[in-house]
C-alpha cells in the first residue's frame, strides 16, 4: 500500500502544476463568425450602392443614409475588436496536490493588500471581514501578511482592525479545524452551522463575532472611540496631528508581529502579520487616489515582510475560497511555463446579484468568455482586485528568457529591528514626497493619471515580455458587492469606461504602445474595452435617427421582398441568438440576458457618453481627474426594491435619468406615428412596406424600455422617475417628434 503511494508520488512529482484546454466548438464558431463578417460586408455594400436611390426623399435621406453608413463602418470595426477575444478561449486547472508534494516546506511569503477609502460608504465591519477572510487562507501564517491601506485616514477605521486582530486569534483556528468556507465570519456565520461544525464552538465563535460588531458598529455610529480602548493601543496617539483626511502624516502600527513568539491564537499557532496603514496625505501633493495607495503598500511591505508574491483585494472583496493562493501559486511555481507568468487574475465575483441581475451587475460574458479570449492571446487585463502578483514585475522588472525570475522557495526571512524600528523607517516610504523624482507611478509601481490605473498596469507588464494568466474556478477565489441602484451602476461603467478612453487616447495606446510587443490579438482584445466610449455616438444616432424616420416615412433599410433584406434579417436574428446562447452558457439566465440588453443601451447613451465628454473636458484641462467611490449599502426600501428585480430611478443623477427616458419616449411616439402611416398607407402589401425593419427596430427598443415607461407613468413608489425629470423628457421628446413631424429636415 505504502509503496504504491509513493509510485504515485514519484510520477506526479515530474507533472506541470496546471493544465491549460482550448474551448470546444472552436471551429463552429469561427465558422459561424465568417458567415456573420459576409453578412455584414453585403450590409456596406447596400449602403454604398444605394447612396444614389431615394431621389423623392430629397437630401434628409442621403445625409441620415449616409450617418447610417459611418455607423455600420464602426460597428464592424468593433465587432472585429470582439471576435479577438472569441477567437482563441482557454481554460485553466491547477493541480494544488502537486504543489503540495514538492514545495509544501517552502512555500514562498506572501503580502496581502486590502484597500480602503472612505469609512462611511466602505462601513468598517466590512472591511475587517475581508481582512479576517485573507488572514484565514489556508496558507502557513508565518509566510502571509496582511497590510491594510486606509486613505480615508479613519481613527474608526484603526479601532475597527484592532478589534479585528483580537477576533483572528478566535477566528483563524477555528476555521482551519472546521475547514469553514467561505472566511469572512459575516458571511460564514450567517447561516446556520453544517453537520461537519461543532454547534457549540460554532455558538461561541458566532457570539464573539457579535460582540465584536456591536462595539464596531457602536463606535461607527457615535463617531468616536471608547476612552478605554485609546488608552491601551499607543497608536491612537497618531491621531493627534492629523488635522483631516487630507491633511496629515503617515500612520504606521503593526497591529500583529508574527516575528513575536507571543504573537499566537489561541490554539498557539503563529499568526500572520497585521499592518495598518493610512500613508500621508498633504494638499500640496497629489496623491494619485488607489494606485498611490498601493505603491505605497509595495514599499512598505518590501521594508516589513517583503512577500515574493502580493495579492491585491478591494475592501468589500472577501476570500471565499481558503485554498486560492495555492492555486495561483501553482501557475507562478510551474517549473516548465510559470516563469513568464507575472500575475494570476481571479474574476470580480459578486455575492450580491439579484434573482435576474436587474442592473447587469455580474458581467458574466466578460468573465467567462471575453477574458478567457484574452488569456488564449497571451493573458487577461489586470481588473485591479483579486489579482496575485509577483512582486518584482509591480518594480518595473523586464523579462527575459535568459535570466528567468523564480519564486525562491527558500524560507523567507522576515526584515529585522524591533515593531518601532521597522515602523519609523517605513513610514518614510510612505510619505507625499518620497516619489519626487523617482520612476515611481511611471515604470515602477502602478501606472498613474489613469482612472483604470490597474488595466494600464496589467498592460505595461506584458509589454515587459510578462504574460498573465485568468482562473475562473468552479468555486469563486472572492466575492464582492455590486451596486444596488442603477444610478450606482450607471456611475461604475462611466468611470470604468473613461479610464479606459484615456488609455486609448494617450501614449499608451494599445496598438502604438503594444507594437511588437504583445500579439495583434490582444491589441484587439485591449480595444474592445478601450473603444467603449466611442461605441456611444453611434449608439445614438441608430436610437434616434431610425425611428424619426419613421415618424416621418422616410425608409432606411430594404423591403421584405428585397434580396437586400436577408443579410440584415440574417444579421438580426443571429446576433440575439448567439448572445443569448453566450450568455446562457455562461451562467445567466433568459431574463438576465434581456436585462443584460437593457443595460449595454442605458451605459452606451449615459456612462459612455458622458465619460466621452468628461476625458475630452480633462484633457481639454477644463476639469481635473477624480475618483468617485461606488457606496457599498444602500437604504432598505432601495435594498427591497433591488431584491424583487425592480429598477430603481430615484435616486439616479438626473441627467442620467432624462437621457433614458428622453429617448425611449421618443422611440415610443415614433412607433406609434409610424404604425399610423403604415396602417393608413398598406393596402394589403405589407411584403412592400420599405419600414418594416424600422418598425422591428422601435419595436425593440420600446420592449426593452418598459421599466421606464412603468417609472414615468404608472410607478407610486420611491423607485419611480421623478415627476420634473418626467415632465423635462416629455417635453423634449414631444418637441422633437413635432419638429420632424412638421418640418422638411
Amino acid at each position: 500500500m505504502g509503496s504504491s503511494r509513493e509510485s504515485r508520488d514519484d510520477e506526479e512529482y515530474d507533472l506541470p502544476l496546471f493544465e491549460t484546454k482550448e474551448s470546444k466548438g472552436r471551429v463552429a464558431y469561427r465558422l459561424f463568425s465568417v458567415s456573420t463578417f459576409i453578412c455584414i460586408c453585403l450590409i456596406l455594400v447596400y449602403r454604398v450602392t444605394g447612396l444614389a436611390d431615394g431621389a423623392e426623399f430629397g437630401e434628409t435621406r442621403r445625409w441620415c443614409w449616409i450617418g447610417l453608413l459611418g455607423c455600420e463602418i464602426w460597428f464592424t470595426i468593433y465587432w472585429l475588436f470582439t471576435q479577438a477575444v472569441r477567437w482563441n478561449l482557454v481554460y485553466r486547472n491547477t493541480f494544488r496536490h502537486r504543489l503540495s508534494l514538492r514545495y509544501e516546506e517552502k512555500l514562498p511569503g506572501v503580502d496581502i493588500f486590502v484597500c480602503t477609502a472612505d469609512p462611511t460608504i466602505e462601513p468598517p465591519i466590512m472591511v475587517i471581514n475581508t481582512v479576517l477572510s485573507v488572514m484565514a487562507f489556508n496558507y502557513p501564517s508565518e509566510n502571509l501578511s496582511v497590510y491594510l491601506s486606509d486613505d480615508g485616514g479613519s481613527e474608526l477605521m484603526f479601532y475597527a482592525l484592532i478589534e479585528a486582530s483580537h477576533f483572528a486569534k478566535f477566528w483563524i483556528p477555528f476555521c482551519k479545524k472546521f475547514k469553514v468556507e467561505p472566511r469572512s465570519p459575516m458571511a460564514c456565520l450567517s447561516n446556520p452551522p453544517t453537520a461537519a461544525l461543532n454547534s457549540q464552538e460554532w455558538s461561541r465563535i458566532k457570539i464573539l463575532y457579535e460582540e465584536m460588531e456591536q462595539r464596531i458598529e457602536t463606535a461607527t455610529k457615535l463617531g468616536r472611540i471608547p476612552e478605554e480602548m485609546q488608552a491601551k493601543h499607543k497608536g491612537f496617539s497618531e491621531w493627534a496631528s492629523v488635522a483631516s483626511q487630507r491633511d496629515h502624516p503617515t500612520i504606521l502600527q503593526i497591529l500583529i508581529d508574527s516575528r513575536d513568539p507571543h504573537a499566537v491564537d489561541v490554539e498557539g499557532c503563529k499568526l500572520p502579520m497585521l499592518v495598518y496603514l493610512a500613508r500621508e496625505k498633504n494638499q500640496q501633493h497629489h496623491h494619485n487616489f488607489k494606485a498611490g495607495a498601493l505603491n505605497a503598500l509595495i514599499r512598505v511591505s518590501l521594508e516589513i515582510s517583503n512577500g515574493q508574491i502580493i495579492l491585491t483585494v478591494d475592501c468589500d472583496m472577501y476570500s471565499n475560497d481558503s485554498e486560492s493562493i495555492r492555486d495561483a501559486l501553482c501557475f507562478f511555481m510551474d517549473e516548465e511555463k510559470g516563469l513568464e507568468i507575472a500575475y494570476v487574475q481571479y474574476p470580480q465575483m459578486l455575492r450580491n446579484i439579484s434573482t435576474h441581475d436587474i442592473y447587469s451587475n455580474s458581467l458574466c460574458v466578460i468573465y467567462n468568455v471575453e477574458l478567457r479570449g484574452m488569456d488564449g492571446s497571451g493573458g487577461p487585463l489586470y481588473i485591479g482586485t483579486g489579482c496575485f502578483h509577483r512582486r518584482e514585475t509591480l518594480l518595473g522588472r523586464k523579462y527575459s528568457k535568459g535570466n528567468p525570475l523564480r519564486i525562491d522557495t527558500s524560507v523567507r526571512k522576515l526584515c529585522e529591528g524591533s515593531v518601532e524600528e521597522l515602523e519609523d523607517k517605513s513610514k518614510a516610504l510612505a510619505s507625499c514626497t518620497y516619489e519626487e523624482n523617482t520612476e515611481w507611478g511611471n515604470e515602477m509601481g502602478l501606472k498613474y493619471n489613469c482612472a483604470v490605473e490597474d488595466v494600464l498596469t496589467g498592460l505595461s507588464i506584458k509589454c515587459r515580455g510578462w504574460k498573465s494568466v485568468y482562473l475562473n474556478p468552479e468555486r469563486p477565489g472572492f466575492l464582492g458587492v455590486a451596486p444596488s441602484t442603477l444610478g450606482e451602476a450607471l456611475i461604475q461603467h462611466k468611470r470604468w469606461a473613461e479610464g479606459h478612453l484615456q488609455i486609448l487616447l494617450s501614449k499608451y495606446n494599445t496598438f502604438l504602445y503594444g507594437h511588437r510587443k504583445i500579439s495583434l490579438a490582444l491589441q484587439m482584445g485591449y480595444y474592445s474595452q478601450d473603444c467603449w466610449c466611442l461605441n456611444c455616438f453611434p449608439t445614438m444616432y441608430y436610437l434616434l435617427i431610425p425611428p424619426l424616420c419613421l415618424l416621418k416615412g422616410i425608409p432606411l433599410f430594404p423591403k421584405i421582398t428585397s434580396p437586400w433584406f436577408q443579410p440584415f434579417m440574417y444579421l438580426i436574428l443571429t446576433k440575439y441568438i448567439y448572445s443569448l446562447v453566450e450568455f446562457l452558457h455562461s451562467g445567466g439566465t433568459l431574463k438576465a440576458w434581456w436585462n443584460d440588453q437593457r443595460m449595454w443601451m442605458f451605459r452606451r447613451i449615459t456612462s459612455y457618453l458622458l465619460a466621452t465628454f468628461d476625458t475630452i473636458r480633462k484633457l481639454s484641462g477644463f476639469a481635473k481627474s477624480g475618483f468617485v467611490i461606488s457606496s457599498k449599502f444602500a437604504d432598505e426600501e432601495v435594498l427591497k426594491m433591488y431584491e424583487q428585480d425592480k429598477m430603481e430611478f430615484g435616486t439616479t443623477s438626473p441627467i442620467f435619468t432624462t437621457i433614458i427616458a428622453t429617448i425611449a419616449l421618443i422611440n415610443l411616439f415614433s412607433l406609434v406615428g409610424g404604425l399610423k402611416r403604415v396602417i393608413v398607407n398598406v393596402e394589403g402589401k405589407v411584403l412592400e412596406q420599405p419600414l418594416v425593419l424600422q418598425i422591428v427596430q422601435c419595436s425593440l427598443v420600446v420592449l426593452v424600455n418598459l421599466p421606464v415607461y412603468q417609472g414615468l407613468f404608472f410607478r407610486k413608489d420611491k423607485g419611480r422617475i421623478p415627476t420634473s425629470v418626467t415632465i423635462k423628457s416629455v417635453v423634449l421628446a414631444l418637441s422633437v417628434c413635432i419638429i420632424t413631424s412638421y418640418l422638411y429636415l
